[in-house]
């Protein structure tokens, strides 16, 4: 059987998976080693990393190429994927929530200009609201300011850049974090080796995030 295979997402989160991971049994130090190998192996071979973009790592899992990865939230929510998610890592915190100029109104039909399409429609849609989503791939704090949509779906973590561009939090969408995400029948297949490592996982979790 091949090694147990973790898809990894490159970027900011990385540094705050690595102690977690070496804390539950998982050496990591060839993820940082200094080349462009997109499969790596740990010192004994018994883990396998495949180097991805974030957005990616959710469809590696779902085809069984990757027995686990990890994932923030919002790309669950928006691509829809049907994965376990035995652990929140508390890593990469931030919130998902409607924002917009001072004092704006939300009509029974907002323009809403967002990077999730999915998520906003389905928020306004349990509110009661029909909203005409505009998808929006760059700077989705822009379209407000220029009369492309009412407000914005976005992520937010300190909420400057809303703040620089005269926008404010209008209401609060939902927490998003990343997670581990599992093949759901890799992880039956494979439970004896995904088990201990999911279960020291959970328990360094808890104890970092009370």
């Amino acid at each position: 059987m091949r090694p147990l295979t973790i898809g990894i997402p490159k970027g900011r989160i990385l540094k705050g998976l690595v102690p977690l991971f070496e804390r539950a049994g998982i050496g990591m130090r060839e993820v940082f080693a200094d080349d462009r190998r997109l499969i790596r192996e740990s010192d004994d071979g018994s883990v396998r990393f495949l180097m991805l973009k974030p957005d990616d790592v959710p469809t590696y899992v779902e085809y069984g190429v990757a027995d686990l990865g990890v994932s923030g939230r919002d790309v669950l929510l928006e691509r829809g994927y049907e994965l376990y998610q035995p652990v929140d890592l508390g890593i990469g915190r931030c919130q998902m929530v409607v924002a917009g100029p001072p004092g704006v109104q939300i009509g029974t039909r907002p323009r809403v200009g967002t990077k999730f399409p999915r998520i906003a429609t389905e928020h306004f849609a349990r509110r009661g609201i029909q909203a005409e989503v505009i998808y929006i791939s760059g700077s989705v704090e822009l379209a407000p300011l220029v009369g492309l949509s009412d407000v914005i779906v976005d992520l937010v973590e300190s909420g400057a850049t809303l703040r620089e561009n005269g926008l404010e939090v209008i209401e609060p969408v939902r927490d998003i974090s990343s997670v581990l995400v599992a093949n759901r029948s890799l992880y039956k297949l494979r439970h004896a080796e995904i088990a201990p490592f999911v279960e020291r996982l959970r328990e360094f979790c808890a104890s970092s995030n009370p």
